[in-house]
C-alpha cells in the first residue's frame, strides 16, 4: 500500500511540473517579476524539482499538504476538511444507489434470461455505460428540475439537493454492476448445489437470496473499492455542474489555476482512500465467501 501510494505521488508530482505556464499568471498576463520571484521563493518553486520533491515528501510525513496558491492563506488540509464531507455524502448515496439498483437489475435479468426483462435491463445497462454522467446531468436539470420542477437544482442543503447529482453519478456504476451481476447469476444458477437446493424443496426466494446471490455478488465486491474512488473522482464534474461546494470545485479550480498544492493534495487524498478501500475489499472476501480464508505466515 505504501509503495503504491509513493509511486502515485512521484508520478503525479513530476507530471504536474511538466504543465506549461506559471501558477502566478492570471488571464494570460504575467504578474510583476519581483512579485513572482518572491512568490516562487515562498512556495519553494525557485528550487530544483528534485529539491521540491524531497520537501513535499517530508511534508507528507507530517500529513501537511501545504498552503494553496490560489486560495492563500488557506491550507489544502483545511480545504479538504471542508469539502470532503460534502463529496463523501454525495459519493456514498450514489454508490449505495448503484449497488442496490445494479444488483436488483442484474438479478431480475438473470432470473428471466433471454426474456423481455433481460433484454430491457441489458439495453439500459449499455446506455448507462455509453452515456457519460456529464451528459446525463444537464438532461436531469432540464427536465426534472427546470421543466417539471420536481426537485431543486444547484447549491447544497436538504436531501432533495442530493437526488439529481446522485442519480447522474450512479448511472455508469449501475450499468456495470447490473451486467456483472447478471453474468455471475446465470452461471451460479446452473451449479450443482443450486439443483440440490431445488431438489430439497427450498423456496425460489431462499435459493436466490440465500444461496445464489451470495456467491454471485462476490465479483461485485471486488469492484466496490474501485467504484467508490470512481464515483468520488467522477463527482468533480458533477459537483461543478450542480454547483455543489465539495472537493470537485477546488480540484477543477486548482487545475485551471495550476495550483500545485491543491492538485497534489486531492490526488494524494483520493489515492489513499482508494488504496484503503481495496484493502477492505480483500478483507471482505473472507467474510462473504467462507471458502476464502486469510492465512498467516505458514501459508
Amino acid at each position: 500500500m505504501l509503495v503504491t501510494l509513493w509511486l502515485i505521488v512521484t508520478i503525479t508530482f513530476f507530471l504536474m511540473h511538466t504543465i506549461p505556464g506559471s501558477p502566478f499568471d492570471r488571464d494570460g498576463k504575467e504578474a510583476n517579476p519581483a512579485v513572482v520571484q518572491n512568490m516562487m521563493a515562498f512556495y519553494h518553486l525557485d528550487k530544483p524539482v528534485y529539491v521540491q520533491y524531497a520537501l513535499y515528501l517530508k511534508s507528507l510525513l507530517t500529513l501537511d499538504l501545504g498552503p494553496s496558491i490560489s486560495h492563500y492563506p488557506e491550507s489544502v488540509n483545511a480545504m479538504i476538511e471542508r469539502g470532503f464531507p460534502v463529496s463523501f455524502q454525495l459519493g456514498i448515496v450514489a454508490l449505495l444507489l448503484a449497488i442496490a439498483s445494479g444488483i436488483a437489475l442484474g438479478t431480475a435479468a438473470a432470473l428471466r434470461q433471454n426474456g423481455l426483462i433481460d433484454y430491457i435491463a441489458m439495453v439500459l445497462a449499455v446506455i448507462g455505460i455509453a452515456v457519460p454522467n456529464f451528459v446525463v446531468a444537464p438532461l436531469l436539470i432540464k427536465y426534472i428540475a427546470v421543466e417539471w420542477e420536481l426537485l431543486p437544482v444547484a447549491t447544497w442543503g436538504t436531501w432533495k439537493h442530493v437526488v439529481l447529482p446522485a442519480v447522474a453519478l450512479s448511472t455508469g456504476p449501475i450499468a456495470i454492476i447490473a451486467r456483472l451481476t447478471r453474468a455471475n447469476m446465470v452461471e451460479v444458477l446452473t451449479q450443482d448445489y443450486i439443483e440440490t437446493a431445488r431438489a430439497k424443496g427450498l423456496s425460489p426466494v431462499t435459493i436466490v437470496f440465500k444461496h445464489a446471490l451470495r456467491n454471485a455478488v462476490l465479483p461485485v465486491v471486488t469492484l466496490v473499492g474501485a467504484l467508490l474512488a470512481n464515483v468520488l473522482t467522477g463527482s468533480f464534474v458533477i459537483e461543478k455542474i450542480f454547483a455543489i461546494p465539495g472537493m470537485g470545485k477546488y480540484f477543477v479550480d486548482g487545475i485551471n489555476n495550476r495550483d500545485y498544492a491543491v492538485i497534489m493534495g486531492t490526488t494524494v487524498f483520493y489515492s489513499t482512500l482508494l488504496i484503503f478501500m481495496m484493502f477492505l475489499v480483500d478483507i471482505a472476501y473472507s467474510l462473504i465467501d467462507p471458502r476464502i480464508k486469510l492465512h498467516g505466515k505458514e501459508r
